[in-house]
């Protein structure tokens, strides 16, 4: 769907911590913070697989603390975080049989990646491919309004759920939230939908309760109407979920991880990357630029394309586009973003500037659920350029 339509509905949805491909993702970025933790210069590409009672890790790590990093124990530790702790569910961190085929990553890969290797001295990028990264003005986050709707729904629900406020529900959810927009702006939110895992109880009571704590968190959007719909667990029962219900894969939710679907999505996963790999890295810093620029008033939206050859420092190409919002045009934008000075898409230059290798005050596993974007806890999410780009930008206007 084009960004530029003025009047439509657009839908995103969330997925818990429960849900069977974000247990993997947690998983993934908890091996990668003990690495990180032992050694930041670590280099991870970790995947988890989870099934029926059963936890498969496979990939590659190099890690110079590694002989003192029990994946086994982190892994059974972020399913008994989440709450995976009743036998009769078809998975607990008690019972999985686990499987460990991580191994050393290839001296090939390691040649282009690492200072001083290769055909290049400065650090390259860790993969081939394009990044996005995406801001608008409709959320004070800074995000579209419908993931960031849908994430606020189950984050609340998790803390109930934690808090033992409704006893019932269990780990697994999903949430899915549908938003109007009239002129580009959200007017109205037209449905909401929760499918959350419980015990098996009424219908009506689940209904009921889950119902109310929509209205609790949506309530102060101010984009609730008595014309608002509510699909509580749909199809009428979700009882068996979580791996047991069906199988999770590490870095299969990539635009709940990303904007719902509205910012575009070069295809790569983040969980489970160390930050030499700008699958995630370069997506954290477009975003961190893209939302300056809207922070700075510069543009309503905004949308920065950012891509790499492996083994090469600088980057393809970068590109802006703010869909005709912009205070100014795109091309002194993308002026300003290129050659000011202001930004350095150079893998190293990213780490550096967004502490990606030493992380102080929030863990990689801290990512994996609830978005990526959106929440001021990371480093990406700060508005710190925004004087220096009006500065800037009236220098080339």
């Amino acid at each position: 769907m084009s960004k530029l339509m003025t009047n439509h509905v657009f839908t995103s949805e969330s997925v818990s911590e429960g849900h069977p491909d974000k247990v993997c993702d947690l998983i993934s970025d908890a091996i990668l913070d003990a690495c990180l933790e032992a050694d930041p210069d670590s280099h991870v590409g970790c995947e988890t697989l989870v099934a029926t009672d059963l936890v498969v890790n496979a990939g590659e790590i190099t890690c110079g603390g590694w002989e003192g990093i029990n994946p086994e124990a982190i892994a059974r530790g972020v399913v008994e975080d989440i709450g995976y702790a009743h036998e009769d569910i078809g998975f607990s961190y008690k019972t999985f049989e686990y499987i460990n085929r991580l191994h050393e990553q290839s001296p090939d890969i390691a040649m282009g990646v690492n200072e001083g290797t290769g055909l290049y001295t400065e650090q390259g990028a860790g993969d081939q491919g394009m990044m996005f990264g995406y801001a608008a003005n409709e959320t004070p986050e800074l995000m579209p309004a419908p993931i960031q709707y849908s994430h606020q729904l189950l984050l609340e629900l998790a803390r109930i759920r934690k808090a033992g406020e409704i006893p019932y529900l269990r780990p697994d959810s999903k949430s899915q939230v549908s938003v109007r927009y009239e002129s580009g702006k959200p007017v109205c939110i037209t449905a909401v939908v929760i499918s959350h895992q419980t015990e098996d109880i009424p219908l009506d009571t689940i209904r009921e309760d889950l119902v109310k704590v929509a209205k609790n968190v949506l309530g102060a959007t101010g984009l609730l109407t008595d014309a608002t719909e509510y699909y509580i667990n749909p199809t009428g029962r979700f009882v068996v979920g979580g791996p047991h219900g069906d199988s999770g894969l590490t870095g299969r939710k990539i635009i709940v991880d990303s904007y719902g679907g509205v910012g575009c999505h070069g295809g790569g996963a983040f969980s489970g990357k160390d930050p030499t790999k700008v699958d995630r890295s370069a997506a954290y810093y477009s975003r961190y630029v893209a939302k300056n620029i809207v922070a700075a008033g510069l543009a309503a939206k905004c949308e920065l394309q950012v891509a790499y050859a492996i083994g090469v420092s600088k980057p393809m190409s970068v590109n802006v586009s703010t869909f005709g919002t912009g205070a100014v045009s795109d091309d002194v934008l993308q002026q300003v973003v290129e050659s000011s000075g202001l930004f350095d898409f150079r893998p190293a230059a990213i780490m550096k500037n967004l502490g990606l290798s030493r992380p102080q005050g929030w863990r990689y596993r801290d990512t994996a659920a609830y978005g990526h974007f959106g929440r001021d806890i990371f480093p990406w999410e700060k508005t710190d350029r925004v004087d220096e780009l009006k500065n800037a930008v009236a220098q080339k206007a």
